[in-house]
């Protein structure tokens, strides 16, 4: 058969650039790439964000992936397909979490990892029987959990293709993540180490990115990765819960494998915004803490902000503008609050009738879809807007400047040409090659470190 695995092109946030989209291929199709190619298959991969799609290409199946953002596009492109009378599949995050929404739009729903039910969709395609829903039964376990296969993507056109991920999922189960959905509840898994340092020496770089939901979902597993992966001396970024705090041994393991930065959700720092949304593993008196503790060991902070929880008032946004400042935060990735059709929160605001927008291209983190409780959307908005402004305000960038002249580069690359001047960086990525850049801003990283 030839397979098309169909990645629709994500819409842009006020504050991104097509380095957002551009930043690495998309792992999720490149698991199902390995999956087809080990089934014999031809596969090929379209990603919107680069390219745009034929549908009169010859091809017997059509695989969408679809976050709640790109469910109206998914659905135009299976339309197009459908009416020539290819079959088309719908996967990803949404079609699991919220699987009524999609039915109906596509010829079978994959919910749940892909291991767990390609081998059996392929089968059933080539033999022209394609059931309406594929799960998981039994459930896919983390030794089943495969590394992605690269040779259907073109790493020219993305910045990186140092990514892995080493486990799917997360412990904890906030309101708003789709990690609070049925379907997703309590899936968390992880590969086995020998695989994920295969994988990685296959990268053949000594950078990598680790973009689990929760590198330390099961602190066991990443105390026994971190271990083997000493003697590799790498240099590597991961996102972790705020809990990392308990757990001072494995904040000392980090630093001593190379661990250069940490995402973190902070999301908020109201105690009572917190306990709304069930964020237990945060205690936001303890935030400083927890940015001083990886300060000191040398490890940069990706803070995450979420506004608009039922806790915030319009000063949120200048408390959380100074809070970063002082504590001279590196990095900050913020969000409106979005009601993802299939989690806890959307259930709860829709029995409420709190939401008051349902085109689903707007759940993208940028746009007000609910009725805040604290203040008006259009004050959310603007304050979502005018915090990226003042954070990455050229004053604000000195003023968070590291204390160690060692991570000085990494930290202007980010704050100056991704975000400060992302627009001219896109422009020469557009000239020069995105892998090209990243690659040089990978380099200019290690030389400073």
């Amino acid at each position: 058969m030839r397979v098309k695995l169909i990645q629709p092109a994500m819409g842009r946030r006020p504050m991104d650039t097509s380095l957002k989209a551009r930043m690495a291929p998309c792992l999720g199709l490149l698991v199902i790439a390995r999956i087809v190619e080990d089934a014999g298959h031809d596969v090929r991969i379209v990603n919107g964000n680069v390219e745009a799609d034929d549908p009169a290409e010859p091809v017997d199946l059509v695989g969408v992936t679809v976050t709640v953002d790109v469910f109206p596009a998914a659905r135009e492109i299976a339309r197009r397909y459908r009416e020539r009378g290819v079959p088309v599949v719908a996967g990803g995050i949404f079609v699991t979490s919220c699987p009524e929404a999609a039915r109906g739009a596509f010829d079978a729903l994959c919910i749940g990892p892909a291991e767990g039910h390609w081998p059996r969709l392929l089968r059933d395609a080539a033999a022209g029987r394609l059931a309406p829903e594929y799960r998981n039964d039994p459930p896919v376990r983390g030794e089943d959990l495969l590394a992605p296969s690269y040779r259907s993507a073109d790493p020219s056109r993305f910045l990186y293709t140092n990514v892995v991920a080493t486990s799917r999922g997360c412990p904890f189960a906030c309101d708003f993540c789709y990690n609070s959905c049925a379907a997703v509840r309590g899936s968390y898994a992880h590969r086995t180490v020998p695989d994920v340092l295969a994988e990685i020496r296959s990268l053949g770089t000594r950078h990598v990115m680790f973009i689990d939901d929760n590198f330390i979902g099961d602190p066991a597993f990443a105390r026994e990765l971190l271990e083997a992966m000493r003697p590799l001396r790498l240099r590597w970024n991961a996102a972790v819960s705020a809990n990392v705090l308990d757990m001072p041994d494995l904040l000392d393991l980090m630093r001593d494998t190379g661990c250069r930065s940490l995402f973190v959700g902070f999301e908020s720092l109201g105690e009572d915004a917190l306990r709304g949304v069930h964020k237990r593993q945060n205690r936001a008196s303890r935030h400083e803490a927890l940015v001083e503790a990886l300060h000191s060991r040398g490890i940069m902070v990706n803070a995450s902000f979420v506004f608009g929880l039922d806790g915030d008032g319009p000063d949120v946004f200048r408390a959380t503008v100074d809070w970063v400042v002082r504590n001279r935060v590196e990095t900050v990735t913020s969000h409106i609050l979005t009601p993802y059709p299939g989690t806890a929160l959307h259930a709860r605001m829709e029995a409420a009738g709190r939401i008051v927008d349902r085109d689903l291209s707007h759940y993208d983190t940028a746009h007000v879809v609910f009725r805040p409780a604290n203040m008006t959307a259009e004050q959310l908005y603007e304050g979502y807007l005018r915090v990226y402004r003042e954070i990455y305000s050229l004053r604000n960038i000195a003023r968070r400047l590291p204390r160690s002249p060692r991570q000085w580069m990494p930290y202007l690359l980010f704050n100056l040409l991704y975000r400060k001047w992302g627009r001219a960086t896109e422009a020469i990525c557009r000239r020069v090659g995105y892998h090209r850049i990243g690659t040089l801003a990978r380099l200019a990283g290690y030389a400073a470190r």
